[in-house]
């Protein structure tokens, strides 16, 4: 499964991307009004940090909108993927950018029907939001498997995305699941390498090999 960072933060961009288990970057635009910054700006600077699938959404909502917002995102480096909502307009605007060549993530999705559209559309990535479903006392893992049964049947490209994560669990299930991407907080992807228990077995590695007073260089 591979693993994108859902932030507009360049710092902790930079920081994953040193990890080498980076595989990209999901930003929308809360994520960026929060950094404080110009969006175009962070945009551009995270494509050029990240060299795989750099997610940035379109403000508009309407088809002529999403349109020229969409191209003008993807012109801004070659590994823009452009973000639309699930909306009709939304999968009109993934249809013309999939037939211009233009990566698209279909973002903020909550059923497989809703899935199933965006992928006869041309979506690249669909965005399914396990975390909002969890909420609300829905199964977003099912959603997941779901999806992953309907794409598996008719060999669709596209590729499913787990949003919305929360915790590391989320990130386990999802590759259970089948998920083909799992997009994940800065803070969640540092706890993934934690467990009490390595921490203890370490600990006793360490007194261990202090008593032995050995050295190895």
């Amino acid at each position: 499964m591979k693993f994108f960072v859902d932030t507009a933060e360049v710092d902790d961009i930079r920081e994953l991307m040193e990890t080498g288990l980076l595989d990209g970057v999901t930003t929308n635009p809360s994520l960026i009004a929060k950094s404080g910054r110009n969006f175009l700006d962070v945009v551009k600077e995270i494509c050029a940090i990240v060299p795989g699938p750099v997610s940035a959404e379109v403000a508009a909502t309407d088809l002529a909108g999403m349109i020229a917002e969409g191209e003008h995102l993807a012109g801004l480096a070659e590994n823009v993927v452009v973000k639309l909502p699930l909306t009709w307009d939304g999968l009109k605007a993934c249809r013309h950018m999939t037939s211009k060549g233009i990566k698209t993530n279909v973002t903020l999705c909550f059923s497989a029907n809703q899935a199933l559209l965006a992928a006869k559309a041309g979506a690249t990535y669909i965005s399914p939001f396990i975390g909002r479903l969890d909420d609300i006392n829905l199964e977003g893992m099912q959603l997941i498997e779901d999806i992953r049964t309907i794409y598996d049947n008719y060999a669709y490209a596209t590729e499913i995305l787990a949003a919305s994560i929360r915790g590391v669990n989320h990130v386990s299930q999802a590759a259970i699941a089948g998920a083909d991407v799992a997009t994940i907080p800065p803070e969640v992807i540092r706890k993934l390498v934690s467990h009490p228990l390595t921490d203890k077995g370490l600990a006793g590695f360490v007194a261990d090999w202090k008593k032995t007073g050995q050295s190895i260089l």
